[in-house]
């Protein structure tokens, strides 16, 4: 199927009639104008990808300058617009200059039909090239745009988060490795997306990388890439989250979780600032910010030969201790009322609020799984509201239960109970993955929760 919108300006109307007859069959549009002051009203009208443009307009003057001034009209007009210069006058200095200010080629007339032809076919191509280059740049700046987005907040002005956040700006506008630790649940990932947000490095990507969720047999291939029939199931090439986070940020999530052999091969990644892909022995130099978050005491794996103490050094330039929930009082209120706001929203609950003793109650709890804990519990109690005021009994904080389900004198429903307050407790509040273990429905989970008052 004929493509491309060719545009041609020649003051000869028999060219442009031979032209448009010849070349109508080739093209999707053919549009011919004899007057070069119709050029940028036309180029307003329609997308073209090619103008086929003639030098000379002015019968007895023969210098070019006319072609030559319309061709950059035309580039100013549209940068990645094909121009192809027609003119009966092979002058090399002219032609030189045309394609230094931007032609795509040129034509001496008269012409070869073939050679005519292949010439803007070939300029057509090059414009559907530049195009396609262009939406790909837009698209890859849109995914950054998506991927480093601010979907979640830092929520709170406690003195605890405020020390964090403070060390957070010191560091982000250096390219020094950074260390995040602190218990499950307490926003590591986000003071890693703070700082990537507040870097030189804003304008690329934040890659994330679950260390722990890698498994051994992978872990190259996701983090250096592969090459074509490297392996059994590597069909294509494919790069690895080093050379994805390139120019920008990489944030290795539980690094403490990785064995102790694959800690060497890390390593040398960091050191060498250069990776190779598995299949290929070319090295790929590498320039990212790394970023790495641990729940775990990585010096003392160091005393105990589970974690390399070289490679802690490496990624400890900086180390930010992100503070427990239970230590920055009142941001748990303010947190609480977010959640709630997001869920009431979520859920179709408007103008749901918390009365002071059930804020007292999260205030005196010590919040076992942070941030996330609270999270799921807010949720919660927004499904099971019934009222717009949410009361203490209303939130159900983590229970304590000693030991395994008894095999004494228990009733199934007391047997049941003990088993739901053990998997939520398991699941740290996350009632979906309760409902999972369970094996029930997230609903029917619901039910048994308010059955049981727990």
């Amino acid at each position: 199927m004929a493509k491309g919108n060719i545009l041609i300006v020649d003051d000869n109307k028999s060219i442009l009639s031979a032209l448009e007859i010849f070349l109508s069959p080739e093209f999707q549009t053919v549009t011919t104008i004899s007057n070069p002051n119709q050029i940028p009203s036309e180029l307003r009208k329609k997308d073209y990808n090619l103008v086929v443009l003639d030098m000379n307009f002015n019968a007895g003057i023969n210098t070019g300058n006319e072609g030559i001034y319309w061709l950059g009209r035309i580039k100013e007009t549209n940068p990645e617009i094909s121009v192809v210069m027609i003119t009966a006058y092979g002058d090399i200095d002219l032609a030189v200059k045309a394609l230094k200010m931007g032609a795509t080629d040129f034509v001496l007339k008269p012409w070869d039909n073939e050679k005519m032809l292949a010439t803007l076919k070939s300029a057509l191509q090059l414009n559907l090239s530049k195009q396609e280059v262009s939406q790909l740049k837009e698209k890859e700046q849109g995914l950054k745009n998506e991927l480093n987005r601010d979907q979640k907040f830092i929520i709170g002005s406690s003195p605890q988060l405020m020390h964090v956040l403070n060390l957070v700006r010191k560091v982000a506008k250096t390219d020094a490795n950074v260390l995040i630790t602190g218990e499950n649940g307490t926003g590591k990932e986000l003071i890693a997306r703070e700082i990537h947000r507040l870097s030189n490095r804003s304008e690329e990507i934040m890659v994330s990388v679950d260390m722990g969720a890698i498994s051994e047999t992978l872990f190259e291939s996701e983090l250096f890439g592969h090459m074509k029939g490297a392996f059994t199931d590597a069909r294509e090439n494919r790069p690895g989250k080093f050379e994805t986070a390139n120019k920008g940020t990489l944030f290795l999530d539980e690094i403490g979780n990785l064995s102790f052999h694959l800690q060497a091969k890390l390593l040398a990644a960091i050191q060498n600032r250069q990776i190779s892909r598995i299949g290929s022995n070319q090295q790929i130099p590498i320039d990212i910010r790394l970023i790495c978050a641990t729940n775990k005491n990585l010096e003392a794996m160091v005393r105990e030969g589970l974690f390399r103490e070289d490679l802690l050094y490496r990624i400890n330039t900086i180390q930010i201790e992100v503070p427990p929930l239970r230590e920055r009082g009142n941001d748990i209120l303010v947190l609480a009322d977010f959640f709630l706001k997001k869920y009431a929203f979520k859920y179709d609950k408007p103008n749901l609020k918390i009365n002071q003793q059930a804020q007292d109650k999260l205030l005196k709890y010590s919040w076992p799984g942070n941030i996330r804990e609270l999270q799921h519990t807010i949720e919660k109690a927004v499904i099971l509201s019934e009222n717009s005021i949410l009361k203490a009994e209303d939130f159900f904080m983590r229970p304590i239960v000693s030991g395994r389900v008894s095999d004494s004198a228990q009733t199934l429903e007391e047997m049941e109970k003990q088993m739901i307050a053990m998997a939520i407790e398991k699941n740290d509040g996350n009632f979906s993955a309760a409902a999972g273990q369970l094996g029930i429905t997230r609903q029917t989970l619901y039910n048994k929760i308010k059955k049981f008052d727990l």
